[in-house]
């Protein structure tokens, strides 16, 4: 299925007709073609385009915000005026924290992961905020409407964010809008629309062919008793303007019938690639996690039971400790408890509680002499990295002191863990809670890379 043809409709500065050319090009692209699927929304909070192609006053369920939250963004259109179907606006949708802390790729998922087809028209703010970069992220062709000096200088930041994401140039066109063919000037360039054009080429931006004038009649449309905002197609057709949408529906067209790659079709793709190369690594990572606790020896079980994850820093072993094994070794040998902690004690639940905010390190040292002089290192490190704590036991004769009574807990840690014939001599143990085996699934996946990060700035921190 062909993804959608994506255009931004984008400017820095305000006042210079973004809203009425997105609204008006969605017009004369339906009109140009009935069956071309043609969808509009705004990223602005005014309302225009509600007011010009909502039909009755019922108030839609869904919104513009809905596209950052996780909805597919067929759910959130609504059947307009004109045949254009539409995403209804919304007026705090910078307050959101889906928004705020939006990458500049969340919309592009977004439409990747939905069914739209034909063309998508996004209306910008006069800035250049998360919002107008998400809708530059997946854009096709971006179109700048300039009127003056000012809003052409405005132009170089929409360039530069392009080039820092790797979007070629040549998606971005600029549009002379609101110009006043009554002014003449003397020279080469005999109006504004020649003067801009020919600064825009000098500064090695592209533009669209033509340009939009400014006219009184068409300003009229967006105020009358009624409310309303009325269309240039229906409302001004004995003015220039009519034309000059008319030429620049049909310039649109054309470059959507010879598109050969839509962005966010690739951007499917990508996605697609990604996510068969993710589920292939935490296959194969999976296959390596043993089944069974590595302190006890007992299985692990699908429950609603609190782990410990643990990796050794070359990746070679994985697996879990049970939350009740990890504690009672912590305490017995690194907090030198000569009893056994109750569940119910404070002093385990304050660890517990502490354990959720905390990576804990095992590190073997040995002298050149090997294991029978060495000294097991347990630290511990905030999320930032940071290391909190560092206990030593010294080990003078370690095979006989944990093998006198048989393999105690601790020497099943280090057997699995250190003395595996796969494990590196000088590797290290990093140890994460997770609260279920369930969130373990979500810290090998997603939450790995974290996890990886933290393994590598310890790395260097017991260099």
């Amino acid at each position: 299925m062909q993804k959608p043809y994506v255009i931004t409709i984008s400017s820095e500065k305000g006042g210079v007709g973004k809203t009425t050319l997105a609204t008006n090009l969605a017009i004369y692209l339906k009109a140009l073609n009935e069956e071309l699927p043609v969808t509009l929304f705004s990223f602005d909070n005014h309302f225009s385009v509600d007011r010009m192609f909502r039909i009755g006053k019922q108030q839609s369920r869904h919104d513009v915000s809905g596209l950052f939250t996780g909805q597919r963004p067929e759910e959130l259109l609504e059947i307009g005026e004109y045949g254009v179907q539409f995403i209804p606006s919304n007026r705090r949708l910078e307050d959101l924290p889906e928004v705020r802390d939006a990458g500049f790729d969340r919309l592009a998922r977004t439409l990747a992961s939905g069914a739209l087809q034909g063309i998508v028209i996004i209306d910008t703010r006069p800035t250049l905020d998360i919002l107008t970069r998400n809708a530059l992220y997946a854009a096709d062709r971006v179109i700048i409407p300039v009127k003056d000096a000012a809003s052409l200088e405005n132009c170089k930041n929409l360039y530069d964010f392009c080039e820092s994401q790797g979007i070629s140039k040549r998606a971005l066109r600029l549009l002379p809008c609101l110009i006043d063919s009554r002014i003449r000037y003397k020279g080469p360039f005999t109006d504004a629309y020649q003067l801009l054009k020919a600064y825009a080429i000098n500064r090695g931006y592209q533009c669209m062919e033509g340009f939009i004038a400014k006219s009184p009649k068409v300003e009229s449309l967006n105020t009358n008793p009624e409310g309303r905002i009325y269309p240039i197609l229906t409302h001004g057709r004995g003015t220039n303007v009519h034309l000059q949408f008319s030429h620049l529906a049909r310039q649109v067209l054309t470059a959507f019938k010879n598109c050969k790659s839509h962005r966010i079709e690739e951007i499917r793709q990508r996605l697609t690639a990604q996510k068969q190369q993710q589920e292939q690594a935490l296959k194969l990572h999976r296959e390596r996690l043993l089944p069974h606790c590595l302190i006890c020896g007992g299985p692990v079980l699908e429950q609603n039971t609190a782990y410990f994850f643990c990796e050794t820093s070359d990746g070679q072993i994985s697996g879990f400790l049970e939350e009740s094994c990890f504690s009672d070794l912590i305490f017995r040998y690194f907090y030198r408890s000569q009893k056994e902690i109750a569940p119910s004690n404070p002093l385990r639940e304050l660890f517990r509680e502490s354990a959720q905010r905390s990576y804990f390190v095992m590190r073997l040292a040995a002298t050149n002499n090997g294991l029978e002089k060495s000294s097991l290192t347990f630290h511990r490190y905030d999320e930032e990295g940071l290391e909190i704590s560092q206990k030593t036991i010294e080990i003078k004769e370690f095979k006989n002191r944990f093998l006198q009574r048989g393999k105690t807990n601790l020497y099943r840690l280090i057997e699995a863990t250190f003395l595996a014939e796969e494990v590196a001599q000088d590797s290290f143990l990093l140890i994460r809670r997770v609260d279920s085996l369930t969130d373990s699934g979500l810290l090998l996946d997603e939450q790995h890379a974290a996890f990886q990060q933290t393994m590598t700035s310890v790395a260097n921190k017991l260099l």
